[in-house]
């Protein structure tokens, strides 16, 4: 499935819009991997727009952003994530939004829980 992400980096005047297909299911089958992917996907697509040389299988780390999933006006729910590079929202997706927040919650909580701190 190919989705539309908005790209804003931190210190430019202007947004940029690229394709992305990290997942082939639709939103409302979407599995924790896909949200992994989807997110991940959103992650790569910022990193690229900051650094065009980046390595694009780059390891990625589910934290250290903000998110939040927002009713879309035209109808749907839209993806959004900010870190301090930029931001990257994706959507609008047809699913509920209580939902994807929820496994969102669920993939980033359970990888919070699998990553060793050190300090």
């Amino acid at each position: 499935m190919e989705f539309k992400v908005d790209i804003w980096l931190r210190g430019d005047n202007h947004a940029t819009t690229e394709a992305i297909a990290p997942v082939s299911r639709e939103p409302r089958a979407w599995t924790d991997a896909d949200v992994v992917a989807v997110l991940e996907g959103m992650l790569r697509a910022l990193e690229r727009a900051r650094h065009p040389e980046a390595t694009p299988d780059r390891p990625v780390a589910l934290r250290g952003f903000s998110w939040i999933v927002s009713p879309f006006e035209a109808g749907g729910v839209v993806i959004a994530l900010e870190l301090t590079l930029g931001a990257v929202i994706a959507g609008p997706f047809d699913v509920a939004e209580s939902d994807l927040s929820a496994r969102i919650g669920r993939v980033i909580g359970a990888q919070r829980a699998t990553t060793t701190t050190v300090h």
